[in-house]
């Protein structure tokens, strides 16, 4: 397979960062859709958007987009997918989730059961076989239907991309790695500059801030479905895509100044573990410190937080005082920068500003904003010092 078409799912609101990352992988953008980027590339961009995309949730090898309003429809387009050319004879597959919006055909276990049936007919007439043991490489499929549209992808991935298995030490309620790395994507920060989370939990944020300091794909530690799908991607396309990654690994960058605060002693223990296991805890410095006794000496610093939402209703009474402190702690600061993510909805009434900017992102079901207070860029450096 020469030239494939990919799918990267996000979270919806985060388009933009993601699409922006795979422009910078040097793929081709197809188009955007509400939380997917379609790319182009040959089989070994599967292996690169699956090592170094940071905000994509999973990378589907699209196979298929067809009209279906009946199941009649959806058999036969299903059937005609060259399915022999994916999947060998032992393949182990199925239609592993179904997602419908503004479509006629609307239920899982149906879309499911008749596409698993067109397939299976498919693969007789290819095979000549009327049994299928399906003891072989697992080939999932993800299903999107959209006004009818349907739009069918081989999950290249397996376990979400956001699992990068540096977390061996989690907290209750983590932002998720791959949204806190597409929020820290949103931002104009670079590793020169400062970066402080008041509310690290787990960690996330400094660390995922800290492995594009040392440019550490994030996938670079962690195996991928589709390693075992020789017919359709050479073994060895993913150990160059690796050993590529590797080489352009710094293992000790300088003038980074990144901090991590929690005012619970335990989430700084995990931060601390889960850093280390990220190869980065010598670039963050955590402490436990309350956001009200936040300050720094420089300029030109970037909050980026996850604060607490509120979600819990022993948190809801806390909210007001505590965005108050957020809001006190950022005026204190110089010509910084804040972004924060919350579904707090007296976010900015609490804070005491309204944002510069905002922007609505669903984290699952949630909806939530990113409330962005833009401080005043640093003054151009010369060239004597750099």
């Amino acid at each position: 397979m020469e030239a494939c078409s990919f799918i990267a799912p996000c979270h919806f609101g985060l388009e933009a960062v993601l699409k922006r990352e795979v422009t910078d992988l040097g793929l081709k953008v197809r188009r955007t859709d509400d939380g997917r980027v379609f790319f182009e590339g040959g089989p070994e961009a599967a292996a690169e958007a699956n090592l170094r995309l940071r905000s994509a949730e999973r990378i589907l090898l699209c196979v298929a987009e067809f009209r279906a309003a009946t199941f009649d429809e959806l058999f036969e387009g299903t059937k005609k997918i060259p399915w022999e050319e994916f999947l060998p004879v032992n393949a182990r597959f199925w239609v592993a989730k179904v997602s419908s919006v503004r479509s006629t055909l609307f239920s899982p276990s149906d879309i499911q059961a008749v596409m698993k049936k067109a397939m299976v007919e498919r693969m007789k007439l290819h095979y000549h076989r009327s049994w299928f043991d399906e003891d072989g490489p697992s080939y999932p499929l993800r299903v999107a239907i959209r006004s009818d549209v349907v739009t069918v992808g081989l999950d290249t991935t397996g376990t979400s991309l956001h699992k990068r298995g540096y977390r061996v030490s989690p907290v209750i309620a983590p932002i998720s790695e791959t949204l806190a790395a597409a929020l820290i994507g949103l931002t104009p920060w670079h590793p020169d500059r400062i970066l402080v989370d008041p509310f690290c939990g787990s960690g996330t944020i400094p660390i995922e801030a800290a492995m594009m300091a040392k440019r550490i794909a994030p996938g670079l530690h962690r195996s991928f479905l589709a390693e075992s799908w020789n017919s359709v991607i050479p073994s060895d396309t993913w150990h160059r895509a690796r050993e590529r990654a590797r080489a352009e690994v710094i293992p000790h960058p300088d003038g980074v100044d990144i901090q991590g605060f929690d005012i619970d002693e335990k989430a700084i223990r995990c931060s601390r573990d889960n850093a280390e296991a990220a190869g980065v805890a010598d670039l963050i410095h955590f402490q436990r410190r309350a956001v009200k006794d936040l300050h720094h000496p420089k300029k030109y610093g970037f909050l980026i937080t996850n604060p607490p939402y509120g979600e819990r209703l022993e948190e809801k009474a806390e909210l007001p005082g505590l965005y108050r402190e957020i809001g006190e702690a950022y005026r204190r600061l110089d010509s910084w920068s804040m972004y924060l993510i919350s579904s707090y909805e007296d976010t900015e009434k609490a804070i005491g500003r309204k944002a510069d900017r905002n922007r609505k992102i669903y984290n699952g079901m949630l909806r939530t904003y990113v409330y962005q207070y833009l401080g005043p860029r640093p003054p151009r450096r010369t060239h004597a010092e750099h």
